[in-house]
């Protein structure tokens, strides 16, 4: 079995590009690619008959250039940076959701969000009743600050 994959050195190569590209989808930061693409022109260079000192610096120097100039062109190009990708407390702002426990007035309820429930006051302070519309203004720790929709 030893004697097939060396005298196919071509064969590891395609594994481990492919190896690559499933952990590509892991990850989808294109990082990982550069290394499957560094792998594949092994692989081609090993078809061709080259020793594996060759497979070894052409693979260093394509997965190199690939983490220079493809991997930044393809992250402008897919991760656009004018996107903005708001997380955690920023992304409940603006959230829509329905009061689920009343809202008292100066006190607190609780309201549903994309089926989560949150702990909740009224932002003027006044008190809002159950089944009503509301929209996060404003997030602190776990209680969120909402109005009427």
């Amino acid at each position: 079995m030893i004697e097939y994959f060396t005298s196919n050195l071509w064969l590891i190569w395609v594994i481990i590009s492919i190896v690559c590209l499933i952990l590509e989808l892991s990850s989808g930061d294109f990082f990982i690619l550069c290394f499957a693409i560094g792998a594949a022109v092994s692989a081609i260079i090993a078809g061709c008959g080259a020793s594996l000192t060759w497979h070894i610096i052409i693979f260093a120097i394509v997965s190199a250039l690939s983490l220079l100039l493809v991997r930044p062109a393809l992250i402008k190009k897919l991760h656009k940076p004018n996107r903005e990708r708001l997380s955690n407390a920023e992304a409940m702002i603006g959230q829509e959701g329905r009061v689920s426990e009343d809202i008292v007035a100066g006190g607190y309820g609780r309201v549903a969000i994309d089926g989560d429930d949150w702990k909740a006051r009224s932002a003027d302070g006044s008190a809002i009743a159950q089944g009503a519309r509301v929209r996060v203004v404003k997030m602190d720790s776990i209680i969120v600050t909402v109005e009427p929709v």
